[in-house]
């Protein structure tokens, strides 16, 4: 008789779902504590003293991409890791590793609106018994969309020159950004709640809405998924046609017609091998011929590639900014004024002693 943790190891090198969901879980939890501690920290900030202090989580920059796409062009231009929000820079950098090294496995196994979004439609499925296919001649406009807000933003962002980018950075607005994000959804307007109501609504009926037609972090990661040396590979020889790999996707991927998948939708979830009814048929590989990964190393290596490269932030002192608890609480107070204002995509103007 097998002993709990011999059944525990056995489970998570024969079935990559239970790995998925257990990474998935873990990663959900962790934003989640990252969330209270920020949290306790605003509370802090906005009772200006008053309440316990609390110290930022670093973690929390993972949410500003736009900054962190700044922060990325600001370093390959000048050679410089900013202060402000270093870690953002590390998260982003690890995401992007994820993506080239092993496709757009950050979106089914870490991200957390990716789980959110997985668990919605799976919430669907069970309350109507399906999902909304929606149909080509729709589906691939729709599918442009995250593509042309990536375009925007990634030429908005190119197209500054150092000094701008320095301005942005630096910038008392900038410095506050996470915070001003949190008081956006605390204080939620109607329009942007009903917006965000809308978009999980689709999520139940339609499998990945918003991840599938809008993300531009998804259509960032699926771009860079080409480069990606593993691909879902099918083994023409023993393959029965059986479509059951083609339903399990969740990103309507036609698996039992590719040799190799190499679409951009594909989000490395293996719900398709796991489907399989046939050993070795559907598996991981980096060529058509060659060794297989298996699940559990897989997802070892999402975690790995993720953990290391923020792990280096830590270790060479580029996950903690430089602003104090004193700046913070002097900014604080200043929360409502037009320096922390960013009205139309402009940096308001500020001086060096701001």
């Amino acid at each position: 008789m097998l002993s709990p943790y011999r059944r525990l190891v056995s489970r998570i090198e024969n079935d990559p779902q239970f790995l998925r969901s257990t990474v998935q879980a873990g990663f959900a939890l962790l934003c989640v504590w990252i969330g209270v501690e920020f949290h306790l920290f605003v509370k802090w900030g906005m009772s200006h003293g008053v309440e316990p202090f609390f110290s930022r989580p670093p973690g929390v920059e993972g949410f500003l991409p736009i900054s962190a796409l700044m922060s990325l062009t600001y370093w390959f231009q000048t050679g410089v890791i900013n202060e402000i929000h270093p870690s953002g820079l590390f998260i982003f950098v690890a995401i992007l590793a994820i993506g080239i090294l092993l496709k757009k496995a950050f979106c089914s196994w870490l991200c957390p609106v990716g789980t959110l979004s997985e668990a919605l439609w799976m919430f669907g499925q069970k309350l109507f018994g399906r999902n909304i296919n929606v149909p080509r001649w729709l589906d691939y406009p729709l599918r442009s969309l995250k593509y042309l807000l990536l375009l925007f933003f990634v030429s908005s962002i190119i197209m500054m020159d150092v000094s701008a980018l320095r301005e942005f950075i630096y910038s008392p607005y900038n410095k506050m950004a996470d915070v001003k994000m949190y008081l956006f959804f605390a204080n939620i307007s109607s329009v942007a709640l009903w917006i965000i109501l809308i978009l999980a609504a689709l999520s139940v009926v339609i499998k990945n809405f918003w991840c599938r037609y809008l993300c531009p972090y998804g259509a960032l990661l699926g771009s860079l998924s080409w480069l990606s040396p593993l691909k879902i590979t099918r083994q023409q020889s023993t393959c029965t046609k059986c479509e059951l790999c083609t339903k399990a996707c969740p990103s309507a991927i036609k698996v039992h017609r590719a040799k190799r998948v190499w679409s951009d939708e594909c989000v490395s979830c293996l719900r398709c091998v796991a489907a399989c009814p046939v050993d070795k048929t559907l598996e991981m590989s980096t060529r058509s011929s060659g060794k297989p990964v298996p699940g559990w190393v897989f997802g070892g290596l999402v975690v790995g590639v993720f953990v290391g490269l923020t792990g280096l932030a830590m270790l060479t002192g580029h996950w903690r900014n430089s602003i104090s608890r004193e700046e913070y609480a002097r900014r604080f107070k200043q929360i409502d004024s037009p320096l922390y204002h960013h009205a139309r995509g402009q940096t308001p103007p500020y001086g060096p002693d701001d």
